[in-house]
């Protein structure tokens, strides 16, 4: 997502994966503290990524739920990148929690 862009619904970008990929990423989900939700495509392989924010004593939990899917001859790459996807997730989520430390720290 652009650094320098507030997000919002509807919101587009390409990212570059850490394999290699840049899927185009679309934000269909934006409810300020509550969820955030984006679809991405790359040729004929479409994922989804929906996170949920439940506030708790110490800051938020996050709930992140995804599918990765796939037609004709990338069925089989969705599937492989789906089975690897929660670890990318968590990768994510982490560095995203390092960098709102951050900024809150100053």
């Amino acid at each position: 997502m652009p650094e320098d862009e507030e997000p919002h619904l509807g919101q587009t970008w390409t990212e570059l994966t850490v394999v290699g990929v840049r899927p185009s990423l679309e934000v269909v989900e934006f409810v300020p503290f509550r969820s955030w939700a984006e679809r991405g495509t790359w040729r004929g392989v479409e994922a989804s990524l929906r996170l949920r924010f439940t506030g708790t004593r110490d800051g938020c939990r996050v709930v992140a739920e995804g599918e990765v899917s796939g037609a004709g001859m990338y069925a089989v790459a969705a599937r492989s990148s789906g089975l690897l996807a929660g670890r990318a997730i968590a990768a994510d989520l982490k560095t995203a929690g390092h960098r709102i430390a951050q900024r809150a720290d100053g």
